[in-house]
């Protein structure tokens, strides 16, 4: 996959730079800024998800709203919510025939264990285990869009594993945003916080051995059956799941970065540009960073 590897080695070499100046004045004052203009991509990124799948359909626009709740609720992404989705997707959207002979359907559910080897001296052997099994079911089970990952990752790198604070983790996911390549680079910035770039590699591979296992073994079931009735179904409930989750994991996240009248100020501004402008979302960041760092010296 020679087109992962450029943007693995920029967000590793930004991750190592972030390691080193972590906790410093600059920092802050520029994630001060980048902050509320993460949460505006976010939501844009969500709202083009939503446009393309829910479009004006009432009862994905229901799933989208209750999974979004609930996942604001609970702070946390509920796993279950997109296999149930995707159950209420079948039963709204699968003709009774077809619901009949389910049974007789060649439906399977691809699961694979994925072995990451990593010689380092100074990392432990059980985290990378960790970062490699997490990032292999990151890459597993998102649906939708690259965003879909970010409820999938506050989970388990803030709650279940403590790997990093909500403020890094905004951080790693404005850099999965901003650097070249995919959404779901996110986790190889995600793994050199953590276990430096023996994490990043392992992670990296991990979130993207999944798809790449997809569309090498089971293409030609997917083409297949892609516009199997049952399939059609499960996946327009388990997509709107996951833009319901992308809105409520930001909405989380916002509480905390959009903290003062500046931060909503940066928050408004940003999505209104984001709206009304073709403005690269590089330059939009940059732009946020810039007005944190003036914002921090003025104080």
């Amino acid at each position: 996959m020679p087109f992962i590897l450029p943007p693995f080695i920029i967000v590793s070499a930004v991750a190592a730079l972030y390691v080193v100046f972590r906790g410093t004045t600059i920092i802050q004052a520029l994630f001060y800024g980048v902050g509320p203009a993460v949460i505006a991509l976010i939501l844009r990124g969500a709202w083009k998800l939503v446009r393309v799948t829910v479009k004006d359909e009432r009862r994905l626009w229901a799933i989208f709203a209750v999974v979004g709740v609930v996942t604001f609720a609970v702070r946390s992404e509920v796993a279950v919510l997109f296999i149930l989705s995707g159950l209420v997707g079948v039963a709204i959207y699968a003709p009774r025939g077809w619901l009949r002979r389910a049974q007789a359907a060649p439906i399977a559910v691809p699961v694979g264990l994925g072995t990451v080897w990593a010689a380092t001296q100074s990392t432990d052997p059980n985290v990378l285990l960790q970062l490699g099994v997490f990032f292999f079911k990151a890459g597993a089970f998102t649906f939708g869009s690259g965003l879909a990952i970010v409820p999938f990752l506050q989970q388990g790198v803030v709650r279940d594993f403590g790997w990093l604070s909500e403020r890094e983790f905004l951080d790693a996911v404005a850099m999965g945003m901003i650097t070249p390549g995919p959404v779901v680079i996110t986790a190889v910035f995600v793994g050199y916080l953590v276990a430096g770039l023996a994490g990043a590699t392992v992670a990296g591979l991990g979130v993207f051995l999944p798809p790449f296992l997809m569309v090498v073994l089971f293409a030609p079931w997917i083409m297949r059956y892609r516009k199997h009735p049952i399939v059609v179904g499960f996946t327009k409930g388990a997509t709107a799941a996951a833009a319901g989750a992308i809105v409520g994991a930001a909405a989380v996240i916002g509480t905390q970065v959009i903290v003062d009248v500046m931060t909503l100020v940066i928050f408004v501004a940003a999505l209104l540009v984001l709206w009304r402008t073709k403005l690269p979302e590089p330059l939009l960041v940059g732009a946020a960073g810039i007005i944190g760092l003036v914002t921090f010296a003025v104080r």
